[in-house]
């Protein structure tokens, strides 16, 4: 197989990124300075359509990598066959792996029991082979700026976000959010003007200008809730907010910064991906929720929320109870891939039926696995927030 150096596949998705200059102004979306235009402005995600894999990424191998949180490892999986092919160890408490902006490197995030000496794993998406860590204090999770200038290092325990050199790890400042007690899931406004973190320990949001690296406010959600995931419609307009410990999903218009509804899910509500088309956005709901440290009550499910309506159009129930957690849906849209937090193994569903298709042993504790490659132009970071 022939491979491209790691500075032309830059080079090249960097190119394809920026390419389509004259749709900035049919949008009329006023983005911020370096980030790619938004070309459709009812729909952000209308690059990430099953049809528009990066040219970068054409030597890249269909790989899904799976961190395992508790037994320090990642295990990868060819997803055609559905075998695990490969595992390795990483760092400790490994929670996510996370395509860089670039589409060039696979981060793993050990943040080490949000211990100050967390660690950083790139793995080459070419070979499937992890590098030499990267020592950085607390990576619970990691996004990109929209512009791809800098790394996001959610430091978790120190209610904290790093910016860093997205290639080098360098720090380039931070903004620290004190009133954001488990700070861990983000997404971008459709200019990319603001970010919004969820704050799982305190029930609250938390809204950043990440230009000027400040906190513009906090949002309280109602009845102590337990914010986990969230993600921008396809139109902007609103965020959807999974809560764990309501069972569903947060409406939440993201330029009032005010609640404006929400959606009754399942036990544990905890992942959010949007379809390939993106018209439906897939919930996992974890069943298992350990809310207070104890078991949560019900099954868990995959609820299918209709963008447009905003109304559950079907329930898929995971067999055998379940702990569906997150994951992300395949390059063709047909399956969505998840981890079963605390069963050992990784779930692929028919995104059509509904169907469990295959159940795949793991190692201990899987969490914030990745389908790699996925359609798009860059990547936010999480498991794939494609844009």
């Amino acid at each position: 197989m022939t491979t491209r150096p790691s500075a032309a596949l830059a080079t090249l998705a960097v190119t394809l990124a920026l390419a389509a200059g004259s749709a900035y102004a049919a949008a009329g979306i006023e983005t911020v300075p370096g980030m790619p235009p938004v070309t459709d402005p009812t729909n952000l995600y209308s690059e990430t359509t099953a049809a528009k894999l990066s040219p970068a990424l054409a030597n890249v191998p269909a790989r899904v990598y799976v961190p395992n949180v508790k037994s320090d490892e990642v295990h990868v999986i060819d997803p055609v066959t559905f075998k695990v092919i490969d595992r390795f160890k990483v760092g400790k408490n490994p929670q996510h792996v996370v395509p860089s902006w670039d589409l060039t490197t696979l981060w793993v995030t050990n943040n080490a029991e949000g211990r100050t000496d967390g660690t950083l794993t790139p793995i080459d998406p070419i070979t499937g082979k992890p590098g030499k860590d990267v020592v950085v204090d607390d990576p619970y999770n990691m996004y990109f700026t929209p512009d791809g200038k800098s790394a996001v290092v959610v430091a978790e325990a120190m209610k904290r976000l790093d910016f860093r050199d997205p290639k080098t790890m360098a720090l380039q400042g931070s903004v620290s959010a004190p009133k954001c007690g488990g700070i861990n899931h983000g997404d971008f406004s459709i200019d990319g003007r603001y970010l919004i973190m969820t704050c799982e320990y305190v029930g609250r949001l938390a809204k950043i200008d990440w230009r000027a690296r400040q906190v513009l406010g906090y949002l309280t959600l109602p009845d102590g809730g337990i914010p986990q995931d969230i993600r921008v419609s396809p139109d902007g307009a609103v965020f959807y907010v999974a809560d764990l410990k309501a069972g569903g999903v947060h409406l939440i218009d993201g330029d009032a910064f005010k609640g404006v509804g929400f959606i009754k899910t399942g036990v544990g509500t905890h992942g959010l991906y949007p379809s390939r088309d993106a018209t439906k956005l897939y919930v996992s709901n974890r069943g298992f929720s350990r809310i207070g440290g104890k078991p949560g009550i019900g099954k868990g499910s995959v609820s299918v929320i209709d963008f447009a309506t905003r109304n559950i159009v079907a329930t898929w129930p995971i067999p055998n109870a379940g702990s569906p957690d997150m994951g992300n849906v395949s390059v063709d849209g047909k399956q969505l891939w998840l981890s079963g937090r605390y069963d050992r193994v990784v779930y692929v569903i028919d995104t059509t039926s509904g169907e469990l298709v295959k159940t795949i042993p793991v190692g201990h504790e899987p969490h914030g696995l990745t389908v790699w490659p996925q359609p798009g132009r860059y990547s936010l970071g999480h498991t794939g927030n494609m844009r």
